[in-house]
């Protein structure tokens, strides 16, 4: 009925398969580590850019209420 189903008697056929799964998983992990660690440098590149731009803007409305 379910000859589409393998499931070998020999068990050690599954250690190939485990094996890529580990192999993945730890791809997976190491992947979204980089991802998260590049997310939070962009965003403090990002911060220090509007800081800069708010501190120019704030110096130059400055220099216009001033004349």
């Amino acid at each position: 009925m379910m000859e589409f189903l393998y499931f070998p008697e020999d068990k050690t056929k599954y250690i190939p398969a485990v094996i890529s799964l580990v192999i993945f998983a730890i791809g997976a992990v190491v992947t979204m580590y980089l991802i998260y660690k590049a997310s939070k440098k962009e965003e403090k590149e990002i911060e220090a850019r509007f800081n800069k731009h708010e501190t120019i803007t704030e110096n130059a409305d400055k220099n216009n209420n001033h004349q």
